[in-house]
């Protein structure tokens, strides 16, 4: 029997994973890249993401999302399979930067003071997305329960999380997927 983690993390390395020469984000240099959005959103699959998800998250958290768009794939599809669960999480985007119109702000969606939130990302290499969203979320008024990514290809967030009194958790390490960390 094939295991929801078996079939994303196959779904990640037929559908979402490149081998060759990629810039990232951080202006480094690899030999993977890896679009797990590919993944995320794919209906044969987005089921198990978000099953994946909710089995690692902690049962008093209130809310999930993050900065868009690494988070909203992720926090999306997880709050509505949760809901149709019994586990309701209210689901909302980090904007990059403040609007300056309508009502303004930085939280796009549902997020009240004093939810308890995952914060999610799709896939991390340094992290700083994740702190970027968890910041905002402090500073909407909500506590940070989690950090949690569905890819971590550098292994340094934990650390850097640890830091700030945050726990992070990865659905796949670069390892997982037959790659070393890449670090900071």
């Amino acid at each position: 029997m094939v295991s929801a983690r078996d079939r994303v993390r196959d779904h990640l390395l037929t559908h979402s994973v490149r081998r060759g020469d990629f810039v990232l984000k951080s202006g480094r240099r690899s030999a993977w890249f890896i679009d797990s959005k590919m993944t995320i959103c794919a209906p044969e699959v987005m089921v198990d993401v978000a099953s994946m998800v909710l089995e690692v998250i902690p049962a008093d958290a209130t809310a999930i999302g993050g900065l868009t768009m690494g988070a909203d794939g992720v926090s999306f599809i997880s709050a509505a399979v949760g809901a149709t669960r019994g586990r309701a999480l209210r689901a909302f985007s980090v904007r990059k930067e403040v609007k300056d119109h309508g009502a303004g702000g930085r939280i796009a969606g549902v997020l009240h003071p004093g939810d308890r939130v995952v914060v999610t990302e799709d896939t991390v290499t340094r992290g700083t997305s994740l702190l970027e969203a968890a910041d905002a979320i402090t500073a909407a008024g909500a506590q940070v329960v989690l950090l949690l990514a569905v890819v971590d290809r550098g292994g340094t967030v934990a650390a850097m999380a640890s830091e700030r009194g945050w726990p992070f958790r990865a659905l796949f390490g670069a390892p997982d997927l037959g790659f070393e960390f890449e670090g900071a």
